[in-house]
């Protein structure tokens, strides 16, 4: 486990994983939220976002955070390992007000952009298993067939895999 990208909903525990997971693996965590939104949440040019990605991961040691679906080719295509959070609608959008109401909305992520939840946002969270997961397994078909895959339903999982071996 050398490259590893992580994708899934909001509020699924996707960065609190990469975190935990580079701290076991000494990894370098590369959370995508930071490097695409600018000040003020002003989103990336499409364009210069995959050369931010290919620049970002051009590194034979890395964990990429984060989904943005339109550049799923450019991690999948080097990662050896996919994990692919995958808990309930539920859970996702409780977690993500949980961060929100814990963080007393101070979370930032990245630069000058605080933590916010939209209902755009949340629409998003619920909508992600029937819209967003479908292209992330179309992804994983086209540009992963050679990576380890592993979802992660629950947390149990995620502690287990935490926990595996690593080599």
């Amino acid at each position: 486990m050398e490259r590893v990208a992580i994708v899934g909903p909001g509020g699924a525990g996707k960065t609190t994983f990469a975190r935990a997971l580079g701290e076991r693996t000494g990894l370098p965590v590369i959370h995508l939220d930071e490097h695409f939104w600018q000040p003020g949440w002003v989103p990336t040019d499409q364009d210069r976002w995959r050369v931010v990605q290919e620049d970002l991961l051009a590194g034979e040691r890395w964990i990429a955070d984060g989904n943005y679906g339109g550049t799923l080719d450019v991690r999948f295509r080097r990662a050896d390992t996919v994990i692919v959070f995958a808990p309930s609608r539920l859970r996702c959008v409780v977690g993500v007000i949980r961060r929100w109401a814990t963080s007393g909305g101070r979370a930032v992520q990245a630069d000058g952009c605080p933590e916010r939840v939209t209902l755009e946002f949340l629409r998003w969270v619920w909508r992600y298993p029937g819209h967003s997961r479908a292209k992330v397994d179309r992804a994983l078909v086209e540009h992963g067939p050679r990576a380890r895959v592993v979802e992660v339903r629950h947390r149990r999982t995620a502690r287990r895999l935490l926990a595996e071996p690593m080599s």
